[in-house]
């Protein structure tokens, strides 16, 4: 069962439902012979493995997927994929809860063969291919002691990441992935690769600062590094469920007012003995000498269950929580902004998580602020700067006939804290929830994108993703 909420109805052309068969001679065989990389039909022997993305409860079957060696290889798939009128999913990592990487009946054009990366220590400055997920991206900017805001899970790609907006640890005191990206190279639906800047194709440049997909494939970004590491201080406490009240009015308070260095996320989470509990972990992005004043607070609170405050390097700590979302689970989540926790939020997320499904699910606080909002909402597309936390429910299951119960819980979940949630959400958050969840991600921005996508892709071309209608 794959999770679905709406059904979007987006002006677009009839898509051609391509052949499976692709007996020898076809259009798409004269493709197979033309690319670098590597094309893979239904009837492949790694067809299977191949179409698989890391969501295990989406389970779709394209006609064809492009593994793509390099952008003349994105060119080639995007222009047959125009002339055969299909339906198009682009794929990096993969990492799309609602599973708009992969598609029925259409073509997959892949880029997470794409793995290149330059650094230039001197200038502090990346460019990277869009196939690198971001474990590799760190690995190879900790290499020179730099880094810039990735997220969470090492098996993430950069490429949804940052066009999305990107949070991560480092975003309270550098801003998001987004308003580290100094330029990109693009292959547009009309099939042209363009580099955009702030000088080059500009308004095509603040577009994909957190519009998704909608504009084009990316196939390389650059990014502004920050010296970073190697280790960071990190701190985490775990308290006791009759304890979680009390603690997260700390963590809603401490969070406040944390300096920039600290990024602190919590989660309600069920122990393997079956015990809930409250977890709270800070990470300080800088000297870790420096950084144990400002999370003594943090380690001195209550009566904690376990606590532990270490210094970790910065590319340990970015994969601490890869074991917790392996590739092939069932997922689901719903996520919406809140600009605190309330009393009344506090009661009504442990009301509703008391009755998750299984020991795997999650209630999640991601920590934003900082410098992320001290950037204009018109800056770029991400336009819900003034948040102070992300927050989700994020159900985790393995068996099919489990899907009701799990999605059900997530969507109770989130639907008894929308009362105290500012009623914006983050783009790369959303699952395939309706035309006006997408506004709520972009607000204000929303008229620009749409305009932005007239230009770029009036036939809507790139649908597969949070879609913005041409207008």
């Amino acid at each position: 069962m794959e999770p679905r909420e709406t059904t979007m109805e987006i002006p677009q052309q009839a898509d051609t439902r391509l052949d499976r068969s692709h007996s020898a001679g076809t259009a798409i065989e004269q493709l197979r012979q033309s690319l670098q990389g590597e094309l893979v039909l239904p009837t492949d022997a790694g067809y299977d493995q191949a179409r698989r993305v890391w969501n295990g409860a989406i389970d779709k079957r394209p006609a064809a997927i492009i593994f793509c060696a390099n952008p003349d290889d994105v060119v080639q798939a995007v222009t047959y994929a125009r002339s055969q009128g299909c339906l198009v999913a682009v794929r990096s990592g993969g990492h799309n809860v609602a599973g708009l990487s992969v598609c029925d009946d259409g073509l997959v054009i892949d880029l997470s063969r794409m793995k290149k990366i330059a650094i230039d220590p001197e200038r502090r400055i990346a460019k990277a291919e869009a196939g690198l997920n971001l474990g590799e991206f760190d690995a190879a900017t900790q290499a020179y002691g730099l880094a810039t805001t990735m997220g969470v899970n090492g098996d993430t790609g950069i490429a949804g990441l940052t066009l999305g907006g990107g949070f991560g640890k480092l975003g309270r005191k550098h801003g998001l992935s987004c308003d580290n990206l100094i330029a990109a190279e693009i292959v547009t639906a009309d099939g042209r690769l363009l580099r955009t800047s702030a000088g080059e194709h500009p308004d095509l440049f603040w577009a994909l600062r957190g519009g998704g997909g909608n504009f084009g494939i990316v196939t390389a970004f650059e990014y502004r590094l920050h010296p970073l590491g190697p280790d960071l201080l990190v701190g985490s406490v775990l308290h006791a469920w009759d304890q979680a009240q009390e603690a997260m009015r700390f963590y809603d308070k401490f969070s406040r007012d944390a300096p920039d260095e600290v990024s602190v996320d919590a989660a309600l989470v069920t122990l393997p003995s079956g015990e809930r509990t409250f977890s709270i972990s800070a990470c300080y992005a800088g000297p870790p000498e420096t950084g144990e004043a400002v999370v003594a607070p943090l380690m001195k609170f209550g009566s904690p269950i376990d606590s532990r405050l270490q210094a970790i390097p910065y590319v340990q700590i970015q994969s601490a929580g890869d074991s917790l979302f392996p590739r092939g689970r069932r997922y689901y989540w719903k996520a919406q902004f809140l600009r605190g926790i309330s009393d009344g939020a506090i009661e009504a997320l442990l009301d509703a998580y008391a009755k998750a499904p299984n020991r795997s699910s999650l209630l999640v606080f991601q920590q934003v602020g900082g410098a992320i909002a001290r950037v204009p909402a018109s800056a770029s597309p991400y336009a819900n700067r003034d948040a102070a936390l992300d927050c989700f429910p994020i159900a985790i299951w393995d068996d099919p006939a489990d899907d009701a119960a799990n999605i059900g819980w997530a969507r109770e979940l989130w639907n008894a804290v929308r009362p105290f949630s500012t009623g914006g959400v983050y783009a790369n958050n959303l699952g395939d929830e309706g035309d006006e969840r997408v506004r709520d991600a972009y607000g204000a921005n929303y008229a620009r994108l749409a305009a932005i996508k007239k230009q770029y892709d009036p036939t809507n071309f790139f649908r597969l993703n949070q879609n913005i209608r041409p207008g």
